[in-house]
């Protein structure tokens, strides 16, 4: 008689709370490769040193259901302002698409919440924004028209150049249409990160005061005022203190193939 033995795979604490939570949410279990997609990735950030930074945060793919995913990765649930399920403005393997005109998520993560400068703004986009209005905002707030100051990813569809700031007015762009993953951080009161299209780039920017208003998904504006919207489909977002964006970058990357390979 052979004898088999089978390993057991075994689930960090958060990334099996998350999935309980998520599997709760669709009613329905998700498949072992996808499971495994979302331990390794939250797995790897601990490994990498850049987890405790993330705050507020939703992977908006992978789920069987647009509620399975709001259910935060980390921090408060988002509230929808307008998004539809699965099938419509969710496809499981891209996530979630804006319309350029009114659909947003509100992140009740607010701007004031880190520390003015040790700061992050990242997301992953599947699909690139198509919107020529005004500056679309992937994430973003900013106090009024006449200041500028805030935190924002968003795209110059000129350019095009993907953009971000963080507790500046100053904005630190790279050249190139916005597609994958984008962030911004910062560490330290003279300079700023920007990372896209594979790059990082610094520049020298000093913070300003924080200024308080939640983060906006899809969308940005000027305090009470939510414009600049995109319709970039998003599959990630990440805020909260700074960390290293190419870390961040390699871990959300790895997921969303991963993803790819294991919904069918």
């Amino acid at each position: 008689m052979t004898l088999i033995i089978s390993k057991v795979f075994t689930y960090d604490t958060d990334a099996g709370n998350y999935i309980q939570a998520v599997e709760a949410a669709d009613g329905q279990a998700l498949e072992i490769g996808t499971r495994q997609a979302i331990n390794y990735f939250v797995a790897g950030c601990k490994q990498d040193g850049i987890w405790s930074a993330i705050k507020a945060s939703c992977i908006l793919s992978g789920a069987r259901t647009l509620a399975g995913a709001l259910v935060p990765l980390a921090g408060t649930a988002p509230t929808n302002n307008g998004f539809i399920g699965l099938g419509t403005d969710y496809v499981r393997k891209t996530g979630l698409v804006g319309d350029g005109n009114t659909k947003l998520l509100n992140s009740n993560r607010n701007n004031n919440a880190d520390p003015q400068n040790s700061k992050h703004l990242a997301t992953y986009i599947t699909v690139a924004n198509t919107t020529s209005f005004g500056l679309p905002n992937l994430l973003g707030y900013q106090i009024d028209s006449g200041d500028f100051s805030g935190s924002q990813l968003f795209i110059n569809p000129g350019g095009p150049t993907v953009s971000g700031k963080i507790n500046s007015a100053a904005s630190n762009s790279i050249s190139g249409t916005a597609l994958n993953f984008v962030g911004a951080s910062r560490s330290i009161s003279t300079e700023e990160n920007v990372r896209a299209l594979g790059l990082t780039k610094t520049t020298s920017s000093n913070s300003l005061s924080v200024v308080s208003g939640n983060i906006r998904v899809f969308a940005g504006g000027f305090g009470g005022s939510v414009g600049n919207y995109t319709n970039a489909r998003l599959a990630f977002y990440s805020i909260g203190e700074s960390l290293n964006l190419a870390l961040l970058d390699a871990r959300v990357s790895n997921l969303i193939s991963a993803f790819a390979a294991a919904i069918p």
